[in-house]
């Protein structure tokens, strides 16, 4: 008696088929959405960034309506558009200072232009003559007018960028009234769209929170490498300081960059080994302290990412946006991995972007913020 031939393989070939069209699906759709990023990355960087600023608005709100005048209290009104100025006000004033500094910084970096060659040359003495030499050659051969003429022209898009961030930022101010009647529109269930609701506000709470400890710290960072800059007499502690500041949001990266540039500024201005050393050391104990003591205490589990996931972020989105996205990567990242915690396709990457591989869980979500950014109880607020 003749058997039917099994049919499996006839059945297995479409769905091989199907596999293969939707990974190549997903290849051009990554290849298509990195190639935008990279081309409206001036655009996409000023968007992101003002959304970030735009969700510490409502914590910024309610610490301006709880205060009073007399027996009156501050109007919602009022206290939003006095949020949107004070964020306005505050990245005007951070760009004029930023500018400021980067502009006695190439100043005197142009006086530095002559000797800082054969400061750093003498770093490597220890290889012997001819090592030095031929350092000392390449270093001489480069033209760092050249490159500063770049940074001059980089620097004048900073006030460029922060118009467009002071924009974004009000257009989304004035859009936020009709943000939960869209949200349900565009879900179209009310239980999902609170559910969509509890998720982007465990998102800004996070990012709040990092952006909160992260100016602290840096904030205290900066102030006591100024304060170690002016103990040894150099002419840069005013923008070693906020030079400081500004690249300790950038994780990891930041605090090695910051710590290797007061060392050479240091043997530049003094020229001598031993005091470059200490101030090396101190500057690298000062990082270490409050980088890896500290500010791990402060964070607690409030972000749960995982050490390599943020160095991979910070690779991917530093090849993507540049420096800018080495800022952004940690708040891209905790986005990330809140959203990919509630959607079950998503999870194993969320259990992958944290720490211990315990993502944010549904009743983690169902668990109401008590406290704002300012540490006040939202329900009496």
């Amino acid at each position: 008696m003749l058997h039917d031939p099994p049919k499996t393989g006839k059945s297995e070939r479409p769905s091989e088929t199907a596999r293969l069209q939707t990974g190549a699906l997903l290849i051009i759709a990554f290849a298509v959405v990195l190639f935008l990023l990279v081309q409206a990355r001036f655009v996409l960087i000023s968007l992101a960034t003002a959304i970030i600023l735009f969700s510490l608005t409502s914590d910024v709100i309610n610490f301006i309506a709880r205060q009073r005048i007399g027996p009156f209290r501050v109007p919602n009104t009022l206290a939003s558009i006095a949020a949107m100025v004070l964020i306005a006000a505050a990245l005007l004033t951070l760009t004029s200072i930023l500018l400021a500094q980067i502009n006695t910084v190439l100043v005197t970096t142009l006086s530095y232009a002559e000797r800082a060659p054969s400061a750093v040359a003498s770093l490597f003495a220890w290889l012997g003559e001819d090592s030095e030499l031929a350092i000392l050659n390449a270093l001489r051969s480069v033209d760092i007018s050249n490159y500063l003429r770049g940074a001059a022209s980089q620097a004048s898009g900073v006030t460029q960028a922060t118009v467009l961030i002071i924009l974004f930022v009000g257009f989304l101010f004035a859009e936020r009234i009709w943000f939960e009647t869209k949200l349900l529109s565009l879900v179209g269930d009310k239980a999902q769209a609170e559910r969509v609701g509890k998720i982007i506000q465990s998102i800004i709470h996070r990012v709040n929170y990092y952006l909160l400890v992260k100016t602290v710290i840096s904030a205290i960072t900066g102030a006591m490498i100024f304060v170690l800059a002016q103990a040894f007499g150099l002419e840069l502690a005013t923008s070693l300081g906020i030079i400081t500041f500004v690249l300790n949001f950038i994780p990891n990266i930041g605090s090695i960059v910051a710590t290797a540039l007061i060392a050479l500024v240091a043997h530049v201005e003094i020229g001598d080994a031993t005091t470059t050393l200490a101030v090396f050391s101190i500057a690298g104990v000062i990082q270490f302290v409050n980088g890896s003591i500290i500010d791990p205490m402060l964070m607690g589990r409030a972000l749960r990412l995982s050490s390599f996931g943020i160095i991979l972020s910070l690779a991917f989105w530093g090849a993507v946006w540049g420096i800018p996205g080495m800022f952004l990567s940690v708040p891209i990242m905790v986005m990330l991995l809140v959203v990919c915690s509630h959607v079950p396709k998503l999870r194993p990457f969320a259990v992958l972007l944290s720490r211990e591989g315990l993502p944010e869980s549904e009743k983690m979500l169902d668990q109401p913020i008590e406290r704002d950014l300012f540490g006040q109880d939202i329900k009496r607020g």
